[in-house]
């Protein structure tokens, strides 16, 4: 099946943990071409993989529309999300999902079997899938006697297993060295190219995202910028992730400083002012959380 169109309007996502609310979205709106291949950037907090789940039916919104082709994600039931998943979207995650028990050829056919597919039509489209990756000689394969990089074109050729029109992959090529994350972004092109599949990614590689025909920034959950490939690398200043990660965390101290002198100046009152140092504090402290793990001192 080619691709379908999708469009977000005044998409809001609020996360609450007790007392406490942060809004992961802000009001997004956004129009994706049929058989467009389009980039997500930006720090992480951001919302980036909050609007992938809510397109792929695995979240719902707070507020706003999501529609793909003529479904409109956003009002279908828990039943319909499930029909929806199986049929309309392909998730391609960063950490593979694939059953470890199961071979090469088993995880691609998996999702069909649970679609009712017969199995004479499976092993022909399981063939069709490996040949498209280029791993025909390892369908026998478990996860564990592939490679990273063959991992995940098992993983990409699951998605496409029962032909969904929009391909979702949230950070495919976070796990795999530069060589890898290539190979998986040129295939992914291939894919888009050949199968007229929509594909929205997310990424904190500029040189993956440049495989995109569009590149959107999204920050504080809204789109902030939109950029053609060749922007990319000069927008991003060629920054790495974890600069990237302390650069907004400058920038978020910077904006509670502004905000503290907002509230003393009676610019804001003390709802909302509670409200956005709640906000930004708990990015603040993801982020941190973040550049702990890679064993970086935050600014």
């Amino acid at each position: 099946m080619s691709g379908q169109q999708i469009k977000i309007r005044d998409l809001v996502k609020v996360h609450r943990t007790g007392k406490i609310e942060v809004q992961a979205l802000r009001g997004l709106n956004l129009d994706i071409n049929q058989g467009e291949l389009v980039s997500i950037i930006g720090p992480s907090g951001s919302g980036k993989s909050t609007l992938l789940n809510i397109i792929g039916g695995l979240d719902k919104a707070t507020a706003g529309t999501v529609a793909v082709g003529d479904k409109t994600v956003t009002d279908l039931s828990v039943r319909q999300l499930v029909d929806y998943r199986r049929r309309m979207v392909g998730h391609i995650f960063q950490n593979l999902n694939l059953i470890p028990t199961l071979s090469a050829q088993e995880n691609i056919e998996f999702s069909m079997v649970a679609s009712g597919v017969n199995r004479g039509k499976r092993k022909q489209r399981v063939m069709e899938l490996l040949k498209i990756v280029g791993l025909e000689v390892r369908a026998h394969h478990r996860p564990e006697e592939l490679s990273g990089g063959e991992q995940q074109r098992i993983a990409i050729a699951s998605a496409l297993s029962n032909d969904a029109p929009v391909l979702l992959a949230d950070e495919p090529t976070g796990e795999l060295d530069t060589a890898n994350a290539r190979i998986i972004a040129e295939y992914l092109v291939k894919i888009n190219q050949s199968m007229g599949k929509t594909i929205v990614m997310v990424t904190h590689d500029p040189s993956v995202a440049r495989v995109s025909s569009r590149i959107l920034r999204i920050e504080d959950g809204i789109i902030k910028t939109a950029l053609a490939p060749s922007e990319v690398i000069v927008h991003e200043k060629a920054h790495s992730y974890v600069d990237q990660i302390k650069a907004r965390i400058v920038e978020i101290n910077s904006q509670l400083q502004q905000l503290d002198s907002d509230f003393r100046m009676e610019k804001i009152d003390g709802d909302e002012y509670m409200d956005k140092r709640q906000t930004l504090k708990h990015i603040r402290d993801s982020l941190k959380e973040e550049c702990s793990r890679m064993g970086v001192i935050p600014p």
